[in-house]
């Protein structure tokens, strides 16, 4: 392998309980039930689909116009709630494993659904760390489509094959077996039956790239 692509949320940093209250905020304000179970589904999905799965249970129909309003109002609340994380907010461990995955040759990338991913490496000290990062802001589909690993590999000139997909979603692990990656998988996305390494923590990354 030379390269390993890491999704953001839920593997580099945490960013689940900001993405809860904002969608939390939003489904209160509609009338539509929302808890924790529901938003595990949003793991990994695109901004967009994440509201069709909410509206699953609305009572009403709501027009392109209305969602895409809803969205921004999500997003500009998860923005807002973003602006609390730090550095402080990058373990120890994720810290020093990619600093020694670096010093072994490894390129290195992100490859998340997330628009935010940028401001989100930025506010944890890591905005200019990575050689690449394909994000929701250069793809059309989100996972379990493979098509923002495709891109990060594109964009760090590596074959598939050769790069190390980083995953904490099972629809992260679909799409990097549908696009030819290897993978590790971390917290359910262990549970996939295409998932190459399971993992119990991220520093046994040092063990897989060797």
């Amino acid at each position: 392998m030379k390269a390993v692509i890491f999704d953001l949320d839920g593997v580099i940093c945490f960013t689940d309980k900001y993405h809860y209250i904002a969608w939390k905020k939003l489904a209160d304000k509609e009338g539509i039930y929302f808890d924790e179970e529901i938003n595990n589904r949003l793991r990994g999905v695109s901004r967009m689909d994440s509201l069709e799965i909410i509206l699953e249970r609305a009572d009403k129909q709501y027009t392109d116009t209305e969602k895409e309003a809803m969205a921004a109002e999500k997003n500009a609340t998860y923005v807002e709630l973003l602006k609390e994380m730090s550095p402080k907010d990058l373990s120890d461990e994720v810290k020093s494993t990619l600093e020694e995955l670096r010093a072994r040759g490894y390129k290195l990338a992100i490859g998340s659904s997330s628009k935010n991913t940028k401001m989100i490496l930025g506010q944890i000290g890591l905005g200019d760390f990575f050689d690449a990062i394909s994000d929701g802001t250069n793809i059309t589909k989100s996972k379990p489509d493979p098509e923002v690993f495709l891109k990060a590999a594109e964009f760090i000139g590596e074959a598939p094959a050769d790069c190390l997909v980083v995953e904490d979603a099972k629809a992260g692990i679909q799409a990097a077996y549908d696009g030819g990656f290897k993978s590790a998988g971390l917290g359910e996305a262990t549970e996939h039956p295409n998932v190459t390494y399971k993992m119990n923590g991220f520093k046994d990354l040092l063990e897989i790239c060797k």
